[in-house]
């Protein structure tokens, strides 16, 4: 094709914009439930097995052990899988993320079933790593695919598709674990691991299905930006550039108190029996459902600006905060001075259940405000991928922190729920000037200048590149 040719295509494509054809798959929708699936099946089902209180045995240390290991790992690689997604891809960076879900599983048959340890240590260290790349991707996808004015919405469905994990794992764990004899402590059969490494294995090819940011398909024809490091090294700098950032630091204190309590785990194998916990384990991911269609719902709710809304979902989260951790010290207190066993048919097992009801939905209602102010920071989403990266490995180091503080048998579970307690209390003030400070990004960037925006648009010469190859159906 002679360079005259070149031109006069270039020219007709701008005059008249090339009308891209719509495919489903390509649609911010079909995306979400992409990562929700992949979601609802990997780390969905590992919930699933820890909302029983210790994965499920009857001891919780071995566990907690392996878990504190899971989110040391998964914090590194959060932290570096922002870079890693912007190299190789958001869906590789998905897929290799769910690889690691299933070994977990395996080494926790291993032990129920022979008694076997150090494969339960292999399958944290997979299972580790994967989830630390899983959780970088999954923020950049669930965060920056979706149009700005329906963040919220497709929030909630990601985050009901993970939930629909636990909901669905715990149904197969109360189906399993039901019977009479089952009233007092003990473990899960065997046989119910086997169920969760089968649907864990699909995660992987379901992952395959994700679309390249570039090629995804809003329905209100705004574009995903990527503006992309040209290498490994840029991306390194670039990262820590995000991580000195004010507004990043003052969030760190609030991921560390998000998802510091794993004392709930524990609060289930002290004060439940294992078919109550099997129940447990089931309902209380409703709780977790709710909260988030409710925070969504005011994210997302036209007439207030973003900013407002931000502001009152603030004291909204502070409030369930307040409430939840008043009535769980309450309730842990009364069960120090005389420790219980509750099997759903005792009239005590309300007042322990709502313990852990009440710290679900204010955890939730509160990762949902987080990463929906985590998302209003920019429009670019290889920088989101940087943010979510940082900040969901900073939760996770808080995790694996939690975690091997529960590896010890603390009287009243003081000690884990005093560190928890005052880490909220450190993290208000911190976020609320975070939050003061903030300018939400609310729509695609508008640019004041020509000189701003020559900046951003393609060169000629890309432009004529990039009209001659639409000449062509891309798939």
């Amino acid at each position: 094709m002679s360079s005259s040719t070149n031109s006069e295509v270039a020219e007709s494509h701008e005059e008249h914009p090339i009308i891209e054809n719509k495919r489903w798959y390509r649609s911010s929708m079909f995306n979400a439930c992409v990562i929700g699936m992949v979601g609802f099946m990997a780390p969905g089902l590992w919930n699933a097995m820890n909302s029983l209180g210790a994965g499920g045995q009857q001891s919780p240390f071995l566990v907690n052990a392996a878990n504190a290991l899971v989110f040391g790992l998964m914090g590194f690689f959060c932290l570096f899988g922002g870079p890693i997604a912007n190299r190789i891809g958001l869906k590789w960076t998905l897929v290799l993320g769910a690889v690691g879900y299933p070994v977990y599983s395996a080494g926790l048959y291993t032990n129920n079933r022979y008694g076997n340890v150090w494969f339960v240590l292999v399958g944290a260290v997979a299972c580790g790593v994967s989830a630390g790349l899983f959780w970088a991707s999954e923020g950049a996808v669930a965060l920056g695919y979706p149009p700005p004015a329906k963040r919220g919405q497709y929030m909630n469905i990601w985050l009901v598709f993970r939930t629909g994990g636990p909901i669905l794992g715990g149904a197969i764990l109360l189906g399993l674990n039901h019977s009479p004899d089952q009233k007092t402590k003990g473990k899960v059969g065997y046989q119910t691991y086997l169920v969760f490494i089968a649907l864990q294995c699909l995660a992987v090819p379901v992952g395959l299905l994700l679309s390249p940011p570039e090629k995804v398909q809003r329905s209100d024809g705004s574009k995903v930006k990527i503006v992309q490091e040209k290498s490994f090294a840029a991306e390194m700098r670039a990262l820590i550039a995000a991580s000195k950032r004010r507004d990043i630091l003052l969030l760190l204190p609030v991921f560390w108190a998000a998802y510091f309590n794993q004392y709930s785990g524990n609060f289930q194998t002290y004060y439940f029996g294992l078919r109550a916990r099997c129940l447990i384990g089931f309902l209380t991911n409703f709780s977790g459902i709710i909260s988030s269609f409710i925070v969504s719902t005011l994210l997302d709710y036209k007439p207030w600006p973003v900013k407002k809304r931000l502001n009152i979902c603030f004291f909204y989260v502070l409030f369930w905060h307040l409430l939840a951790w008043s009535y769980g010290w309450a309730i842990q207190e009364k069960y120090t001075k005389n420790e219980p066993v509750w099997d759903w048919t005792d009239p005590g097992f309300v007042e322990g259940f709502f313990v852990l009801v009440f710290w679900g939905f204010a955890q939730q209602s509160l990762q949902n405000f987080l990463y929906y102010f985590l998302s209003t920071k920019t429009d670019n989403i290889s920088e989101l991928s940087r943010f979510s990266g940082i900040l969901r490995g900073q939760e996770s180091f808080s995790q694996a922190v939690s975690f091997g503080i529960n590896t010890k048998n603390w009287k009243g579970g003081r000690v884990p729920l005093a560190v928890n307690t005052v880490l909220l209390g450190l993290a208000v003030v911190p976020t609320w000037i975070a939050l003061q400070e903030h300018t939400p990004i609310e729509g695609p960037k508008k640019y004041d200048d020509a000189t701003e925006m020559s900046d951003e648009l393609p060169s000629q010469e890309d432009k004529k590149k990039y009209s001659v190859r639409q000449t062509a159906t891309e798939v």
